[in-house]
Formats: structure tokens, sequence, C-alpha cells
């Protein structure tokens, strides 16, 4: 099983940046309690949680990043 985390993780590290990623989380509130950000937008990548510039995000909210136009989690 891959988790979020080091999806991100070899994305950041391994393509220079999270610039072609797009992360979609549960977010109450938000139309269908998703919402879906660029990875540009992400500022930090913490142990159990990642950061944007308004928002702490637990990776367990994650249901899906797409690299590339390919979804890359959840792994198929």
């Amino acid at each position: 099983m891959t988790y979020p985390r080091e999806v991100l993780n070899e994305i950041k590290w391994r393509h220079q940046g999270l610039g072609e990623a797009f992360i979609t989380y549960v977010h109450r509130g938000a139309p269908g309690d998703v919402l879906t950000i660029p990875g540009k937008d992400i500022v930090e990548l913490g142990r159990s949680f990642f950061s944007t510039g308004e928002a702490t995000i637990p990776y367990h909210r994650i249901v899906r990043i797409v690299f590339r136009q390919e979804v890359v989690f959840p792994d198929r």
C-alpha cells in the first residue's frame, strides 16, 4: 500500500516540485464535500499533514492525487 505522503514526497523530490500535481481531499462544506487544489499551493509536507497558505490538512483526508494527468493515488 502506498500512502499519500510518500506519493507527494516522491513527486516533490523526483520531479522538482509539486507544480504539476492536483490533490483532491475531503473538505466539509465544499460541493460534494471534496476540494481539489493544485500542488503549487502546498507550502509544507509535514509528518502527518500538509499545509497550504490557508489550511493544514491531514493526509488521511486525501482521496486522489493526479500528476501529469495520471491518477497516482490511490494506486490501482
